[in-house]
């Protein structure tokens, strides 16, 4: 009989390989956490330490990982098998992690997904924090306190869950034609708002503030120690998504330039995320008359108080960018979280030889399941709980 490894499909193309790589590396993250690092570490001075950890780590792992789902020709847990029989255990660990990452990852793309709504209509109003806080989240005093689930919030979180039902339960060949739009799209559009972003009065500012060196921040260790922890959480390294992907890949595949290619795309757009973010936060700083360190410049304050409040005091076009950033943060943020499923569905798929439409099925309900905490009035609380740890 012929194993389900050995019928395994293929990547269409070394593209398609390479668009998927970069899409699970390049996510919210590069938004909202690069330029805040960059700049709270030594601002352009960080961009040292930041491509020693890329070269010396960040890239070596990469081909490293991609090596590994090559030659095992299947997910983490195939692949520990492969070394030895009692070390499976740790491949199905290493699928857990995205798994449950993902299940607070989606949340924060439905609130993408509904101010993508919101504005059309610049919905928040004058006062951004209270309409995100209070009526967008009905946040509670604190984690105890759940609150009733919040039903724009909810129902955005099933249109994001069933959308990477779509996506992957049809393999990669599947994930391949998605990635093709999704990877090439956002950044196009990050494009556009950061030229947008560069012709506002203050832009020049914020750019500064952003890139300013301060060299002697390179004498501190946990500048560096930033720098290699921000290329293993954006290269999705120890996730077991890069030897999934890679297990999917043909015998004669540049895995090398691969990862390079995936790893400079994923630096190159972190780099360009803080002109976007950077250029605009400038901008509303000299409207509001305030210093830029005042502002909200990381996370979801950024994404949904800070950016949305300088929208509004765009002089025209405000609803079009502010179209245009949530989408890009959507298809930023949708590669990466089906990548995140994707190794623990192919590990059941394998394992048990069940049908990939029905592995994605059980874990993607599994996964929204997982997810409902973080749509009640405390899902803020618990977001920030779980993501600490």
């Amino acid at each position: 009989m012929v194993s389900i490894v050995e019928k395994r499909e293929h990547w269409d193309s070394r593209f398609a390989f390479i668009m998927a790589a970069i899409g699970s590396a390049v996510g919210l993250g590069n938004v909202w956490r690069f330029p805040f690092v960059c700049y709270k570490n030594g601002g352009g001075a960080f961009l040292i330490p930041y491509f020693v950890a890329l070269f010396t780590a960040g890239i070596p792992l990469m081909i490293l990982e991609f090596s590994v789902g090559h030659w095992a020709r299947g997910p983490p847990p195939e692949c520990f098998k492969k070394v030895g029989k009692k070390l499976e255990w740790v491949g199905w660990w290493t699928t857990l992690i995205p798994f449950i990452v993902a299940s607070y990852y989606v949340v924060v793309m439905a609130w993408c997904f509904s101010y993508m709504i919101y504005s059309l209509d610049l919905r928040w109003g004058a006062d951004a924090s209270s309409f995100f806080l209070n009526t967008f989240l009905g946040a509670t005093s604190g984690p105890a306190i759940v609150g009733g689930f919040r039903i724009p919030v909810l129902l955005s979180l099933v249109a994001i869950w069933v959308s990477i039902f779509l996506i992957l339960y049809k393999g990669v060949k599947r994930i391949g034609k998605v990635v093709a739009i999704t990877v090439p799209l956002p950044t196009i559009l990050l494009i556009i708002l950061t030229i947008r972003g560069l012709t506002l009065p203050g832009a020049l500012d914020g750019v500064s503030y952003y890139l300013t060196p301060d060299f002697s921040k390179l004498l501190h260790g946990e500048v560096w120690l930033a720098a290699y922890a921000q290329v293993f959480f954006s290269l999705s390294l120890a996730q077991g998504i890069l030897i999934t992907y890679a297990s999917f890949l043909k015998k004669k595949s540049d895995i090398t330039n691969s990862a390079f290619i995936a790893s400079l795309a994923d630096a190159g757009t972190s780099f360009l995320a803080g002109f976007t973010v950077f250029s605009v936060v400038g901008y509303l700083a000299l409207s509001q008359g305030v210093g830029i360190e005042s502002l909200g410049i990381a996370g979801p304050y950024l994404t949904f108080v800070t950016y949305p409040t300088a929208i509004s005091l765009l002089p025209f076009a405000a609803a079009i960018f502010g179209i245009m950033f949530y989408i890009a943060l959507l298809t930023f943020g949708i590669d990466s979280a089906f990548s995140m499923i994707e190794p623990i569905t192919v590990g059941l798929h394998t394992k048990w030889r069940i049908s990939k439409a029905k592995s994605t099925g059980i874990i993607c309900m599994l996964g929204f399941f997982a997810s409902l905490i973080f749509t009640t009035g405390s899902g803020l609380h618990w977001l920030d709980i779980v993501d600490h740890f």
